[in-house]
């Protein structure tokens, strides 16, 4: 078993070898997309982040630390939604790890509405939860009452929310579907230097 490691590890570096290669064909628009879309789903995330925060500021009448509650609800989004997209879609699709449109969008779809939609909203409550608590701006729960009292607040938000999630998982979709098409195109290249006759 331990023989065959080394010379599995060769393979791979050989098949991702001539993928990039094959990559670096691609026009430079195309392959900035199938390289870097990642990041078009981490912005729509921090998007999403700043939206959810500017809600529930609204909600609990938070009106102070604009900047240090806007800089986490954009940032932490946008990192986890690009590294997320980047590890779960665009590495193994260069890498020839995932090679199926359906997985490739799903993939996709997946992260963009987890990561990208969701956990933005989730992130908010308690940012926004703790800015209300330490400015006294909005009556809180007591102890026995924190889920019901957060399941009221977020509900209406969660509402305002559906039309940026369902565009964000759209969006990822679509970019997966795009990206994996890119792929194909560029595997369909001939190898650089060689001359078809």
């Amino acid at each position: 078993m331990e023989n065959h490691e080394p010379h599995d590890t060769v393979k791979e570096n050989l098949i991702f070898n001539i993928i990039t290669r094959k990559i670096n064909q691609l026009p430079e628009a195309e392959r900035n997309l199938l390289e870097h879309g990642s990041a078009y789903v981490g912005l729509n995330a921090g998007l999403c982040g700043l939206i959810a925060n500017s809600l529930f500021r609204r909600v609990l009448n938070v009106t102070q630390a604009r900047i240090a509650a806007g800089l986490p609800m954009s940032v932490i989004p946008f990192l986890t939604a690009d590294l997320s997209y980047r590890g779960f879609v665009s590495l193994p699709l260069i890498t020839g790890d995932l090679n199926c449109e359906t997985c490739t969008i799903t993939r996709g779809g997946l992260v963009g509405l987890v990561l990208g939609g969701l956990y933005p909203i989730i992130l908010a409550i308690p940012v926004n939860g703790g800015l209300a608590a330490r400015y006294e701006s909005a009556p809180l729960p007591e102890k026995g009452n924190i889920l019901t009292y957060w399941t009221r607040v977020s509900k209406p938000i969660f509402r305002k929310m559906l039309f940026p999630i369902l565009l964000q998982t759209m969006f990822a979709g679509y970019l997966g579907s795009k990206q994996y098409k890119l792929f194909i195109k560029a595997l369909q290249l001939p190898e650089p230097g060689l001359e078809i006759q």
